[in-house]
């Protein structure tokens, strides 16, 4: 008998809400609910627009109350995962203050160059393990501290974006371990606030809440959310709440030796730990140690990815709202050109004109200026598989693994001609899919939490590969 659970899985252009229904031998994923999610401006600073995500998730869930009656089903439980880095801070009667601040806000440089005063990168490395990041949420609160101090001094709580979210559904203010684990201030080995990090900055240990790791109940859905007789008894559960944490614990890894490559508007590719690497030879390599599902190490590289194509598609339709995305992948896969840029470059980092972006990177490199919107994309997929190949091989020399296969998850898993590239690149097999492994990541540590299904990751990964067949390309000879 299947339990029914949902995800509300929110990513840095998008968001859905995903029903599950479970059981030891089955999974079934059904979207209720998609939106946009796009930033805004405000005085001058880029903002999440929190408010408009809030009646896009009530929209979800009414939906979800109806889909659930519709089957006589009654939902088990609820989990959140988003974006990571950034945060908000709530006042005394539970409030955001300001708002949320989006980690592609120009105020970054300011805190990165406020921490480095009182901390070398070094030292930073060694306690806490995190890829420099100029986003990562110690410099945005250095930044906030000195730009806003009233906000700081008004916090009551601090919580990530998928917390504030899960504040909003039960009322309690907690914070999930995966996303806590990419704010910099989470002691590498416990897991636990690093409290030296914290004072050394000077902010108030008051707003630092309770860590909570995935499978931990938060706590029952508000009256408010009830609209349905199928939320009765409806749990808010914590998820890695990370969107990587929860697209990695939803990965069908073969092995140890298989590096995973979550492909979204980012590129996370890495692999799977027992314990943290933060040797100097990661950190020169620029290599992250974030925490996943059943404190593994997520140890990785946050490269740039579809967020390139996004950014292009917007130009594109913009001259021409009659393109579409498949014919420009077909052309480009005949495109012959050695036309490449740096993906990790900032110039590409903020909004913009990603075209013109592209053309006059290539063209001060020297290299053959892509004209038409098939070479553009042609370009970004060369580049990125070229960052992955980069990426591959510094991860097999510091970690010491030998990198066997890559496995892609994520929206980027559709996109063959990527995948056929990073398998020619990287010289090693690919395996592409599941899409859904953030959802899946989600609703599995949900389901075993609450009984549903065996516990364990292990566990977790079969039911996946019973469910779900990755699309297999083998490198070019």
């Amino acid at each position: 008998m299947s339990e029914l659970f949902a995800a509300i899985d929110l990513g840095a252009s998008s968001g859905r809400v995903i029903a599950g229904l479970i059981s030891e031998s089955s999974i079934e994923l059904v979207e209720i609910h998609r939106f946009a999610n796009e930033p805004m401006q405000k005085s001058n600073s880029l903002y999440w627009d929190i408010d408009a995500l809030k009646t896009e998730i009530s929209k979800g869930l009414a939906k979800l109350g109806e889909f659930a009656s519709a089957g006589e089903h009654e939902i088990t439980s609820i989990g959140v995962d988003t974006w990571a880095v950034d945060y908000g801070l709530l006042d005394d009667s539970g409030q955001l203050i300001d708002g949320v601040r989006h980690y592609r806000d120009e105020r970054n440089a300011l805190g990165v160059a406020l921490v480095e005063q009182l901390i070398s990168p070094e030292k930073l490395y060694e306690a806490n393990g995190l890829q420099f990041l100029q986003f990562n949420t110690i410099y945005q609160l250095a930044a906030e501290q000195t730009q806003a101090p009233t906000n700081i001094v008004r916090a009551v709580k601090m919580v990530m974006v998928p917390d504030l979210f899960n504040h909003w559904l039960t009322g309690k203010a907690v914070t999930e371990r995966t996303n806590a684990s990419t704010t910099g201030l989470l002691d590498l080995h416990t897991h636990e606030w690093n409290w030296e990090l914290i004072d050394l900055l000077g902010l108030n240990r008051r707003i630092f809440s309770k860590l909570v790791s995935p499978g931990e109940v938060i706590g029952d859905l508000l009256p408010d959310f009830k609209s349905h007789p199928g939320f009765a008894h409806t749990v808010v559960t914590a998820t890695p709440s990370h969107d990587t944490a929860a697209a990695i614990a939803g990965t069908p890894l073969e092995s140890n030796s298989t590096a995973y490559l979550s492909s979204g508007t980012w590129s996370l590719l890495g692999l799977e730990l027992d314990e943290p690497n933060n040797t100097a030879a990661a950190r020169n390599e620029n290599f992250t140690n974030e925490l996943g599902a059943e404190n593994k190490i997520r140890f990785l590289k946050n490269l740039s990815g579809l967020w390139l194509l996004q950014q292009s598609m917007i130009e594109f339709t913009r001259n021409d709202p009659g393109i579409e995305l498949t014919s420009l992948l077909r052309d480009a896969a005949i495109v012959k050109s050695n036309a490449r840029i740096q993906v990790t470059d900032d110039e590409f980092a903020t909004l913009g004109d990603m075209p013109a972006k592209i053309q006059t990177a290539c063209a001060r490199r020297g290299l053959t200026v892509p004209g038409t919107p098939a070479e553009v994309v042609r370009c970004i997929l060369d580049s990125l598989a070229d960052a992955y190949a980069e990426a591959t091989a510094a991860l097999e020399a510091v970690s010491g693994v030998k990198i066997k296969s890559l496995q892609i998850v994520g929206g980027g898993s559709q996109n063959d001609l990527l995948s056929q590239l990073t398998a020619d690149r990287t010289g090693r097999p690919v395996s592409a899919g599941p899409v859904e492994a953030t959802a899946l990541g989600n609703l599995l540590t949900q389901a075993s939490a609450s009984g549903a299904i065996a516990k364990g990751l292990a566990h977790q990964r079969r039911l996946i590969r019973q469910n779900f067949s990755p699309k297999k390309f083998q490198p070019a000879l």
